[in-house]
């Protein structure tokens, strides 16, 4: 649509854009955020497109560029796409698998101006890695680190956790600890997509919970790299403040092109969801319904209307508060608060382990 500015003194003004390049990946993780109707995303934005959008979110305000997935290796244009982002003054990260790229991919990525790279790993160890990933990658992933380090770009290790993995933190942290990584983010499951889907697989108990954040605290008295734990919140009584609340610092872009509030927003029944190949990210961002439907807190419903934390938690996440109620518009379930956090109750008792479902295309 073009690049089009902004009146400056509009607030908000977002911070971050997640360039989701393309669902498409050669893992089978079955705790990916992405959507189970990944058939409906294989008409991905071509070059130009993306070029256009990473300008008009510059224009917009946007300083901080995520090129994420799917693996965003899969796309031939990754480093055409660095260099336009480099070119506009974008901090760049690249959010990946890493099992798409090799040595040479890697040093064209940071001759190109790259300025982050971050490596998901799934285990300390190969054997169980290998079973999440649905392949042999473990291996493949280690070569990877050595090559970003050898490069010199910074590498953030990032691991999922969950009820497989969640007692080998301090394995994990060693590992970081040899791969030189500058920063290790432990994230607990994040309950959308097929993370959502395969729950009962994944939800770790109480004592793991417990246990995972002692392990982090010894890690980080232990090793001098920085390392971002994210809660388990399901075992939080009160609710994360879901990107800091709905329209308020990021955006995201879908492969197709569908600008998003956050990555589940599209579950949301009744929101019309925008998109670039039809609008400008600025009156997308500032005049969307989507965007303007869950911003502020002057929509918040009681016991969070009149709640002193309402302007931290922005009464929870939407999305979550939908998945579990069927309603995007009350409290979050997690909040103990919630009428309905009963749901949250059920799903962390002790739930009997079932067969997860691989993520496929």
């Amino acid at each position: 649509m073009g690049s089009e500015t902004p009146t400056r003194q509009r607030s908000p003004v977002p911070l971050g854009l997640l360039a989701e390049l393309t669902y498409r990946c050669p893992l089978q993780c079955t705790y990916c955020a992405n959507p189970l109707n990944l058939a409906d995303y294989r008409d991905e934005l071509d070059t130009a497109t993306w070029l256009d959008v990473f300008s008009q979110a510059r224009d917009l305000g946007v300083l901080q560029l995520h090129l994420s997935g799917g693996e965003p290796g899969l796309r031939r244009d990754l480093t055409t796409l660095v260099t336009a982002a480099n070119g506009l003054g974008l901090y760049t990260n690249l959010v990946t698998s890493g099992i798409s790229l090799n040595e040479t991919r890697i040093a064209g990525l940071a001759a190109a101006g790259l300025d982050h790279f971050q490596l998901s790993l799934q285990d300390a160890e190969a054997a169980p890695g290998d079973r999440v990933a649905g392949r042999v990658a473990h291996e493949r992933k280690l070569a990877v680190a050595e090559a970003v380090r050898g490069v010199g770009l910074p590498l953030t290790i990032n691991v999922v956790l969950h009820r497989g993995n969640v007692g080998r933190i301090p394995a994990i942290a060693e590992l970081a600890g040899r791969l030189g990584a500058d920063r290790l983010e432990l994230a607990h499951t994040q309950f959308y997509g097929w993370a959502l889907r395969n729950r009962a697989a994944l939800m770790p108990s109480r004592d793991q919970v417990d246990q995972a954040a002692e392990d982090v605290a010894d890690a980080r008295e232990r090793y001098g790299f920085e390392i971002v734990h994210v809660a388990a919140d399901y075992y939080d009584p009160r609710p994360k403040p879901c990107n800091y609340g709905w329209g308020a610092r990021q955006l995201t872009v879908t492969p197709n092109g569908h600008v998003l509030p956050c990555l589940a927003a599209e579950t949301l029944p009744g929101l019309e969801i925008p998109t670039v190949r039809s609008d400008s990210l600025a009156r997308i961002w500032y005049e969307s319904s989507a965007f303007r439907r869950f911003r502020g807190t002057d929509w918040l419903p009681d016991p969070c209307a009149s709640c002193a934390l309402k302007e931290i938690d922005f009464g929870g996440c939407r999305c979550q508060a939908y998945q579990l109620t069927g309603d995007a518009t009350v409290t979050d379930p997690v909040c103990d608060l919630s009428e309905h956090h009963g749901l949250v109750l059920d799903g962390v008792a002790e739930p009997v382990p079932e067969p997860a479902i691989p993520r496929r295309m």
